[in-house]
């Protein structure tokens, strides 16, 4: 697993939330952001909660530059042109763990459903827009902002990755396995990304059906996860 991860995103729930679990697991983060002072107010957000947290924040070239994991955690809508804007920050070997999902929201539909990709998935248009030798995996798409935002609760859900390149996979794994509550699992190759990032808008359904906030667990499996094929 990389010493240092950089979230590009982290000014939003779901990659401060991130931000904020892997700063009380103890690994150093660096949060990206447009505008570098809302980085800095987010940085500052995560060391009030975790007082000896390890934690800066930076514009997004600059943030990107500093991790050798840099997980993207940006609306649809904005996948492309963030990539594009951190491109030359990305150095060949860089992971680019991609949480970003495709939901008809960003366009003014529904959350419930997702918009069709031509690359096949959010992960797929990430990896044909970075940089040769750039890894990119998918994942984190089915744990809720708001539970990981939340110190207080306990998480107990799988994590469905997804990637062609096996270390970069298990990099992702072991630093899902730093935060308590999440099991890793091997989804497979980037491809089905298509089907992972679909989960999410399942999972939206659901939560408003029921009203709950409801993450994937899946049985069957051994308790550590499962990591190989």
């Amino acid at each position: 697993m990389s010493s240092h991860v950089t979230i590009v995103g982290a000014t939003g729930d779901l990659g401060y939330g991130l931000a904020l679990r892997l700063a009380a697991a103890g690994v150093p983060v660096t949060i990206g952001s447009r505008d570098a002072e809302r980085a800095a107010e987010a940085a500052e957000r995560v060391r009030a909660a975790v007082p000896d947290a390890d934690v800066r924040g930076l514009a997004n070239p600059e943030a990107a530059a500093a991790g050798d994991v840099v997980v993207l955690s940006v609306p649809f809508a904005s996948q492309a042109s963030t990539l594009r804007s951190i491109a030359a920050a990305l150095k060949p070997g860089t992971l680019l763990l991609d949480v970003t999902v495709p939901l008809a929201a960003a366009v003014g539909g529904r959350p419930t459903r997702t918009l069709i990709v031509p690359q096949g998935s959010a992960a797929q248009q990430a990896q044909e827009l970075v940089p040769d030798g750039v890894l990119v995996v998918s994942g984190l798409h089915t744990v809720a902002a708001k539970h990981l935002a939340d110190l207080e609760h306990p998480l107990d859900e799988d994590v469905l990755i997804a990637g062609d390149d096996r270390d970069a996979k298990a990099r992702v794994a072991a630093l899902v396995r730093r935060i308590p509550g999440l099991r890793p699992i091997d989804a497979g190759r980037l491809e089905m990304a298509r089907i992972t990032e679909q989960i999410t808008a399942l999972t939206i359904g659901i939560n408003i059906r029921h009203k709950a906030t409801a993450g994937v667990k899946l049985t069957g499996l051994p308790a550590a996860g499962s990591f190989g094929d």
